[in-house]
């Protein structure tokens, strides 16, 4: 089992950034796949980005080239960065960790709300 606690989030007018990070209860192990998810209100969760230990990263199409995922290792975080923020992109963000067996564990949720 793994613990996830996230941090970041907020209001934000369009155009803007925001950072958000989780962190981890104990290493990221190989075989670990590292997410985050959104859900707006009346949608179903959505991924936003996925990535590795090793690095290789996913991305939903809209929100390539905006947004980007980052791992550290020894600080067993993964951070999303969030640039040219848009309305649609207001959700709340949950921080995943999928495992060797394909268990799904989550974060509390962090409140993304981007004004127009």
């Amino acid at each position: 089992q793994v613990q996830l606690v996230e941090s970041g989030g907020g209001l934000v007018h369009t155009g803007g950034s925001l950072r958000l990070s989780c962190k981890a209860s104990r290493s990221i192990f190989s075989s670990d796949v590292m997410g985050w998810y959104r859900q707006a209100p009346g949608k179903q969760r959505e991924l936003v980005a996925s990535i590795t230990r090793a690095g290789t990263k996913n991305y939903a199409d809209s929100v390539k080239g905006r947004f980007t995922i980052s791992i550290d290792n020894a600080k067993n975080t993964v951070t999303l960065q969030m640039n040219s923020l848009k309305p649609e992109d207001t959700a709340v963000y949950y921080c995943n960790n999928r495992d060797y067996w394909g268990s799904d564990y989550w974060g509390q949720g962090t409140q993304v709300t981007v004004s127009s």
